[in-house]
């Protein structure tokens, strides 16, 4: 038995060390763990709770927007508000584009490398050592089309500004809708950007995803983990709610079924926390760090639906609504997400054609003295989920639980690893290799680390 660590894993949002357990060139055991540690939901103690939207966006500025989102409807629930149907719309298009320049960047920025050889300069050198398999000229073409991408996600993030305000962390979402209008003028200069992005989105994006596919075909059964899957679904309609992502769940790649938000809890066995309790709903959820605990290795804690592992994402959501279910691999995360950033595309062209030009796009509230509230959403990499209380206009208790936290958690108390821990058992690692063959098992699912480590005191 040999135990080999990339520390840091490069590449992701924020520190990750990863220690594998190889045998007869094959991964046969992994301990994944996030050593960022952050205080982010404290920030939002005493305050008031009508700041969340633009507070918890400063956890993390690639996804920043998926947080003004679950925590507005956290706040909806909690002040029983509801936005415009002109709010709800502009809230999907900031969200939308937000995610297209996060997927483009995912996949040309950090995914790329680990199949294209850069040139013999900084910084595409030091490159991990590894079989870089395609051809001159498409390695060449890739290069360019990185380039290319670098420039389309600014497009991305324009258009979030075009109603957001700015990029990251958007600055007009609100409990009732959004503090822009929806002019003839930004609707039109929204729809342009979006334009452009479709086709470089179908001419490029999806072709390059499937030109890797093509010399990498090894990666279709590499990386498969559980085959759990769950979303609380995205982009609600006005009025109804009805999500334009469903809901739902599924167990070892079979049918989907329904979910229920009351079977989430969090374990804390092998993370850096202390509590009497083996599991906690969110709800309850205590944040309490303990540095010196010997068995523990990671910052993120063990969420579970019911006692399942499940992981979330593109991939998850492609199961769940039937959009993407060819099987459960590298390869199979990173065309799913290509083919639903153009399903998001085509989404957000619809929001567009529903809202009425200068329709009233919020309207004004007051917060009841004390309330709670739960906001659920998928985002960029899966499920996202704020818990918030709040007494006398002030917030008590505030809880987050990301996408990076249900896919990279370490084992629970039972001894069951987290889902990308399990995925990359019985990956083929080369001998005397940089362990190219984890790290691209360990991208696949996009990780972001800033967003999964969080301390409350209590």
């Amino acid at each position: 038995m040999a135990v080999q660590t990339i520390f840091p894993v490069t590449r992701i949002h924020e520190p990750l060390r990863a220690d594998v357990e190889v045998q007869n060139g094959k991964i046969t055991d992994a301990w994944l763990g996030a050593h960022l540690f952050r205080g982010m939901e404290n920030m939002l103690q005493n305050r008031d709770p009508r700041d969340a939207a633009l507070f918890t966006q400063r956890i993390c500025g690639i996804c920043s927007s998926a947080h003004a989102i679950a925590a507005s409807m956290a706040q909806q629930q909690a002040f029983k508000v509801q936005p415009t149907p002109a709010g709800q719309h502009i809230t999907n298009l900031i969200f939308a584009a937000d995610i297209i320049q996060n997927n483009l960047r995912h996949f040309y920025v950090l995914v790329l490398y680990d199949y294209v050889k850069g040139p013999d300069m900084p910084p595409y050198v030091p490159r991990p050592q590894g079989d870089y398999r395609l051809p001159p000229k498409v390695n060449a073409e890739l290069l360019q089309h990185a380039k290319e991408a670098a420039l389309q996600s600014v497009r991305a993030h324009e258009a979030m500004a075009v109603f957001g305000a700015k990029a990251p962390h958007q600055q007009t979402i609100l409990a009732t809708g959004v503090t822009e209008q929806a002019s003839v003028e930004r609707i039109m200069a929204y729809s342009s950007i979006l334009q452009e992005l479709t086709e470089w989105i179908e001419n490029f994006y999806i072709n390059d995803v499937m030109t890797i596919a093509e010399y990498y075909k090894d990666y279709y059964s590499i990386g498969a983990g559980y085959g759990n899957f769950f979303s609380v679904g995205m982009f609600p309609a006005p009025l109804t709610g009805e999500r334009a992502f469903k809901a739902g769940l599924v167990v070892n790649q079979g049918q989907p079924g329904p979910l229920d938000v009351n079977h989430f809890g969090e374990e804390i066995r092998y993370s850096w926390y202390k509590d009497d309790a083996a599991r906690r709903s969110p709800v309850e959820g205590r944040t309490e760090p303990n540095r010196d605990k010997t068995e523990a290795y990671s910052w993120v804690k063990a969420p579970r639906y019911q006692e399942m592992p499940v992981e979330c994402g593109p991939l998850a959501r492609g199961f769940v609504n039937g959009d993407y279910r060819r099987g459960v691999s590298v390869m199979d995360r990173l065309i799913a997400r290509a083919k639903e950033t153009l399903k998001i595309c085509k989404l957000a062209q619809g929001f567009l054609h529903e809202i009425v030009p200068n329709s009233p796009s919020y309207q004004p509230f007051t917060p009841p003295d004390t309330g709670s509230g739960v906001g659920l959403t998928d985002a960029m990499r899966g499920v996202l989920g704020h818990w918030m209380e709040y007494k006398h206009n002030k917030v008590t208790h505030y809880q987050l639980v990301t996408p990076t936290t249900w896919n990279f958690s370490p084992r629970d108390s039972r001894g069951i690893r987290g889902p990308v821990e399990q995925a990359l058992i019985g990956t083929p690692v080369a001998d005397g290799g940089g362990l190219i063959e984890a790290g691209r098992v360990i991208r696949s699912f996009d990780p972001c680390f800033t967003c999964a480590v969080h301390m409350l005191e209590r």
